[in-house]
């Protein structure tokens, strides 16, 4: 079995159920995007939500992919930044427990967060925070931390940080991996396409990206995207909502529907699907099988709120795939 490295925002989410989409445009966040915000309009979204049920669990795009690998009992680990904090303790102890090994940087800067506002038609929008994730540089990063592993993968999140990610993806090739990379939001795509671009020419041999994303990174519908992503790397994934998904290796594009598991929050769909599909990679499956694979970890992550599965969900998932 290939040993799979994520790296990304070490962050817990703050998960809202909202009733009212109302409060979206209260707070500025258009929905369906990931915003980024300091810390004084943080603060004003935390004040806003006092009131408000919530639950805090670890998330973070990269994270939650390595932790549905491990779940699915993949060799996975995860390198971040945090604080030294009980948001930190929180984050730390999740992913161990589910067998992620955690390569993470220590700071003074509090933890950072994702607010993550979740429609009643089970769409999520993040007022994110970055907080110690944001002090992670490329001065953290050897050689050493990629030996041993076969697939790096890394959130979109991270790319505003140009030369953390030029020097991951730079030792990650240098040490014969493999580089993934999820485009994580149109809007951080649409910011930073120049540079993703060149990225992904240069280095990326898996891209995954969903409709609104791939429209950012080339400019075109879902079909002509695939094939200029294709061009660009090695596997080439657009997800195509309600049609499942599209993969293009060698030439050969497969496509795979969607599960009818009944939508409740879709925070982590993205990232659940390319746990199943690297997992099924690191596994040596056909990109047939890495599709289904990830189309039934998407399926189910989907009806829950948050992205933390039960024991008996993933004995569930499992047994399905098998």
């Amino acid at each position: 079995m290939k040993k799979i490295l994520g790296m990304g925002n070490a962050l817990t989410d703050i998960l809202v159920q909202l009733t009212d989409d109302a409060h979206l445009d209260k707070l500025g966040l258009p929905k369906g995007s990931m915003q980024l915000v300091d810390s004084a309009q943080n603060q004003s979204v935390q004040e806003y939500i006092a009131a408000m049920d919530k639950q805090m669990i670890a998330g973070g795009s990269a994270s939650n992919t390595m932790r549905g690998i491990a779940c699915l009992g993949g060799s996975a680990a995860f390198v971040g930044m945090v604080g030294k904090d009980n948001v930190a303790d929180i984050f730390k102890t999740e992913l161990e427990n589910t067998g992620v090994n955690t390569m993470l940087f220590s700071s003074e800067v509090p933890s950072g967060t994702a607010t993550t506002f979740i429609s009643a038609d089970g769409e999520r929008t993040f007022a994110t925070h970055l907080g110690a994730a944001i002090g992670m540089c490329a001065d953290h990063l050897t050689a050493d931390m990629f030996k041993g592993y076969d697939i790096f993968h890394i959130e979109g999140y991270l790319v505003q940080n140009h030369e953390l990610i030029r020097k991951a993806v730079h030792l990650a090739k240098y040490c014969g991996l493999k580089v993934s990379l999820d485009l994580a939001s149109y809007n951080v795509v649409e910011e930073n396409l120049d540079f993703l671009r060149s990225i992904v020419a240069d280095y990326v041999d898996i891209l995954f990206a969903n409709e609104e994303e791939a429209l950012a990174f080339t400019g075109k519908q879902p079909d002509e995207a695939l094939d200029e992503i294709a061009q660009m790397c090695e596997y080439a994934i657009v997800k195509v909502g309600k049609r499942g998904s599209l993969v293009k290796h060698q030439g050969k594009i497969t496509s795979e529907g969607i599960t009818d598991h009944k939508r409740v929050d879709t925070t982590g769909a993205g990232d659940f699907y390319a746990a199943g599909f690297l997992y099924a990679l690191a596994n040596g499956m056909s990109v047939e099988k890495a599709a289904f694979y990830g189309k039934i970890l998407s399926g189910n992550i989907i009806e829950v709120v948050g992205v933390k599965m039960t024991n008996q969900q993933w004995d569930s998932i499992k047994a399905a795939l098998a």
